[in-house]
């Protein structure tokens, strides 16, 4: 069963840790954003109350997004299965950048709430140790380098080109 278990692990890093890497990608962009509209007069009222919510509060308030966003994406599989592919793909690309800005400038704002519940601080400490091994793995692959050194030969040749 062990090597099963390692087996299916094996499978299923990559996807998981291109999923992470989306989310790493866009996590702190997003969450800016949204920060400079936070700026904006009723948001700044909003992002006042979100950060004086209990623990528990700001918890059912950092899962709404992915509740909301639940129905819209099956929609979205439901289009697909009608035929309509890049408009279901479309909704699902753009619910899961909205859902990460959301999610991210909500942690952003109720991360000291969150971590005064034991259980998820021991969770999210765990959790960002796990990330931040799996992205070394991914980091230090071959696989990695090559897109790396591709980037940085396509971004010369942009470079050569836009000169001139």
């Amino acid at each position: 069963m062990t090597r099963l278990r390692a087996f299916l692990l094996a499978l299923l890093k990559w996807p998981l840790a291109l999923v992470i890497l989306f989310e790493e990608w866009g996590w702190e962009p997003l969450q800016r954003l949204l920060a400079r509209i936070g700026q904006w007069p009723g948001f700044r009222w909003i992002e006042g109350r979100v950060r004086a919510l209990p623990p528990y509060a700001a918890l059912a308030l950092f899962a709404l997004p992915a509740l909301l966003l639940l129905p819209v994406k099956l929609a979205a599989l439901w289009l697909i299965h009608q035929g309509r592919t890049m408009l279901g793909l479309a909704i699902i690309v753009i619910a899961k950048i909205v859902g990460t800005a959301i999610v991210a400038r909500l942690f952003t704002l109720s991360q000291p709430a969150l971590m005064q519940l034991g259980w998820f601080a021991r969770l999210y400490t765990r959790w960002s140790s796990w990330k931040q091994t799996l992205l070394a793995w991914v980091r230090a692959s071959s696989a990695w380098r090559a897109a790396r050194a591709l980037k940085a030969s396509l971004r010369r040749q942009w470079s050569r080109w836009v000169r001139g």
